[in-house]
């Protein structure tokens, strides 16, 4: 039976306030970030005076921020000056080859936000009005490839290890809806003889095709533009990859996809998708089963899918050995199967 993640204790409203203000930490974040509040204070000294100079603000703007940031745990505070924590030192200093600032940019797009304030009626609809970021070539996709790379990067070796598991030398890779790009660039990199197909919108594979160039994988790669249920594949393929893609449509899209992509692939060929794959009890764990709300307020369809459901539709494109693998230090799972 389905329990809670959160048990409950004492009647308290501290919840339903911490929740209605939570918009709070969101702005405060991104007003950090756009004055470039984490780069000074990792460069120190960190009192006030300084803080306000580098930023071009106020004294009592830094300080209330600073304060803030440092009561929801992304700041430390002694004697009257300010450190990084260990999460913002790593995630939030753009000196930190590990700085994930730049979400702001896709995270906090108004194409993403305004639809949250008119939640009430998209739950009564079951969905937002218009296609939502999955119309054709929706600009906000280009904004996904540039802003999110950061964070999918640790995910791309993992993810290629995966797909290429027992297979090596000469190879075709499909990869569909690649946005950044990194996933199909990490398997040209772990297998030199991999020759890369990657799908997308025009505007966004170029995004993907600077990043292949970064990589030294350029000459392995290729861009087949337009949208994946429409373009001609080609093929055959060893390898198909579909990374937060199938979470966007219904089961019966997905499904109708996936038959696609499997015709054009070699006889025992993998496909490997990665998706937020709730518990079958759909709240647990926290990140995937949430991710469900996000689809429901920017798409007419889509859904967060549990292990059973996604088995399900690959079944019904004629995929076998179905299994899931979780992706280290990552809310996602990587759904494998075979053509």
């Amino acid at each position: 039976m389905a329990t809670s993640p959160h048990p409950e204790g004492a009647p308290s409203p501290t919840l339903i306030f911490e929740t209605l203000q939570a918009f709070q930490r969101t702005e405060a974040l991104r007003a950090a970030i756009e004055l470039d509040l984490f780069r000074s204070i990792g460069t120190g000294p960190g009192d006030i005076a300084s803080l306000a100079r580098s930023c071009s603000a106020s004294e009592r703007g830094v300080r209330i921020l600073c304060d803030y940031l440092t009561v929801i745990g992304l700041l430390n505070k002694r004697d009257g000056r300010y450190r990084h924590s260990s999460t913002s030192a790593v995630f939030l200093d753009p000196n930190s080859p590990a700085c994930l600032a730049s979400m702001t940019r896709f995270l906090c797009n108004p194409t993403l936000q305004e639809p949250y304030r008119h939640l009430a009626e998209i739950v009564r609809r079951g969905q937002p009005s218009g296609e939502g970021t999955v119309a054709p070539d929706h600009a906000i996709w280009v904004d996904f490839a540039i802003a999110m790379a950061p964070m999918m990067a640790p995910m791309a070796a993992p993810l290629a290890a995966m797909a290429l598991e027992g297979r090596s030398g000469p190879m075709r890779v499909l990869d569909i809806a690649v946005g950044h790009g990194l996933f199909g660039i990490a398997v040209a990199k772990q297998e030199p003889q991999a020759q890369v197909v990657a799908v997308d919108w025009a505007a966004v594979l170029e995004v993907a095709k600077n990043n292949a160039q970064k990589a030294g994988v350029a000459d392995r790669y290729q861009t087949l533009p337009g949208s994946a249920f429409t373009v001609e594949f080609g093929g055959p393929y060893d390898i198909a990859l579909l990374t937060n893609f199938l979470h966007h449509f219904d089961p019966l899209t997905c499904v109708q996809l996936l038959k696609k992509v499997r015709t054009a692939m070699k006889p025992g060929g993998r496909v490997a998708a990665l998706e937020f794959v709730p518990n079958e009890d759909r709240i647990s764990p926290p990140v995937p089963a949430a991710f469900s709300l996000t689809m429901l307020a920017s798409t007419p369809s889509g859904d967060a899918y549990t292990f059973s459901e996604l088995e399900g539709v690959y079944h019904g494109a004629g995929f076998t050995s179905v299994s899931q693998r979780p992706v280290p230090m990552s809310p996602h799972t990587v759904v494998l199967g075979s053509a």
